[in-house]
């Protein structure tokens, strides 16, 4: 995974060149980000025109600065467009920061809090502890490519339950995994039952990346109010029986996503149907939501 800290190999600075400013020719060429330190490789090439033509910390513009407003002029707001414009080629990203209200002295003045900034993030990605509450490593980005984990036991860990999800996800939608009171033999619905983060996720990706026709539909139970619960299930009527319920929570213990699960599992002993047989449950191990999966036998 591309990472900010990993984009230089030295001490990552945010410096504007004033010896020279890169023109942005689109058709041909990319543009060198003034703001990295002389020591990392440039990104890409660039026509350059004369230093003076460049220069944003004139005394005028620094006046004006003062003052609390920027620049008007368009030949100003062009030098300072192109001064602080930054293209990473490969990744394709821009970032333009010439309206923002800052002075050159700004920048030098935080350059110790962008330092320790990227050294945190290189903390980060080696492994360090983030949440001290569990005492635990934030490491969701290593999913992108496992090979960065700062341990060989995580990688296999996450090759391997990578590897077991998409054969499950395989075997719902091929029919090999099939719901057990429903003729046609196969899953047509997924009930997610989470909420925060363990909603929002899987909503941006089922919006994001689902095709207009995707084999299951899914619906959402992202909150405990009763009567929106109550929907939901209504809204499945006798496809409750085709439906794969996937009970989402990070730390299995949150209150909302267990009423959820109570609730749909009420609907199921209502409908003579085993929950057991197409319950899901996405959780860490250990945790009271696995404990409950494996008692109850998911």
């Amino acid at each position: 995974m591309a990472s900010l800290s990993g984009l230089c190999s030295s001490s990552p600075s945010l410096k504007p060149k004033h010896d020279r400013v890169v023109i942005p020719l689109f058709h041909k060429y990319s543009l060198a980000f003034p703001t990295r330190s002389n020591s990392c490789s440039k990104l890409s090439v660039a026509g350059e025109v004369s230093a003076d033509l460049s220069k944003t910390n004139s005394v005028g513009v620094l006046k004006k600065a003062k003052q609390g407003g920027l620049e008007k002029d368009p030949k100003a707001l062009w030098r300072r467009y192109v001064d602080w414009l930054y293209q990473h080629k490969e990744l394709g990203l821009y970032l333009d920061v010439s309206r923002i209200g800052f002075l050159d002295e700004f920048v030098a003045e935080m350059e110790p809090r962008f330092q320790a900034a990227f050294k945190a993030m290189e903390d980060l990605e080696k492994g360090a502890i983030a949440n001290p509450d569990e005492g635990r490593m934030v490491g969701h980005y290593w999913l992108r490519n496992a090979k960065l984990a700062p341990k060989p036991i995580l990688q296999v860990q996450i090759e391997k339950t990578l590897d077991a999800v998409c054969k499950f996800a395989d075997d719902v939608i091929s029919g090999k995994i099939k719901p057990p009171s429903y003729p046609e033999g196969r899953f047509t619905q997924i009930l997610s039952v989470g909420i925060g983060g363990s909603a929002l996720g899987p909503q941006f990706v089922a919006e994001a990346l689902a095709p207009d026709n995707p084999p299951l539909k899914i619906r959402f139970i992202d909150n405990t109010d009763p009567g929106g619960i109550d929907h939901q299930i209504a809204q499945l009527g006798p496809e409750l029986a085709s439906t794969l319920v996937i009970v989402i929570s990070k730390s299995g213990g949150t209150p909302e996503t267990r009423n959820g699960l109570l609730e749909v599992q009420k609907a199921f002993r209502e409908a003579g149907l085993d929950f057991s047989k197409q319950g899901v449950a996405i959780t860490q191990e250990n945790s009271l939501l696995d404990n409950t999966a494996r008692i109850e036998g998911w």
